[in-house]
């Protein structure tokens, strides 16, 4: 189990607010479509189920291995979150990443931010120790 880092930080609290995120934009839409129903959580970020369901599993993913994979998370879930963004600048305001998850500047600068900070998260917390050593023990 890693010990508190910022990837671990970042996999708890991002983690833990995409998957209430998530079950709060179900209370704006639950339509499946293509996009289906979008509506605004808030008034600010464009969502549909297809956007909360991928909200609510990446989120999940953080939590279940803060404790083991933070890094990883972060690192790939930064990642993914920048080319999201720059997808959604390029298709431009109020249209859908696969032709049903819609997305919105609001939306585009939030997922910028989650994946600068994915990024950064990853970057700080050292990679585990504890696999290199055991490697390098395999090796000899």
């Amino acid at each position: 189990m890693e010990g508190a880092s910022p990837a671990r930080l970042y996999a708890t609290l991002v983690g833990g607010t995409l998957v209430v995120v998530g079950i709060i934009g179900f209370f704006y839409s639950a339509s499946f479509g293509d996009p289906g129903t979008v509506d605004s959580v808030f008034g600010i970020f464009a969502v549909n189920a297809w956007h909360n369901i991928v909200h609510i599993l990446t989120g999940a993913i953080g939590l279940l291995v803060a404790g083991y994979a933070a890094r990883e998370y972060a690192l790939g879930l930064g990642a993914v979150y920048i080319v999201i963004t720059l997808w959604g600048f390029i298709i431009g305001d109020n249209e859908s990443i696969l032709g049903f998850i819609p997305v919105n500047t609001e939306d585009n600068f939030l997922h910028l931010a989650l994946g600068v900070l994915g990024i950064g998260a990853g970057l700080a917390t050292p990679a585990d120790e504890r696999r290199r050593t055991e490697r390098d023990v395999r090796a000899t």
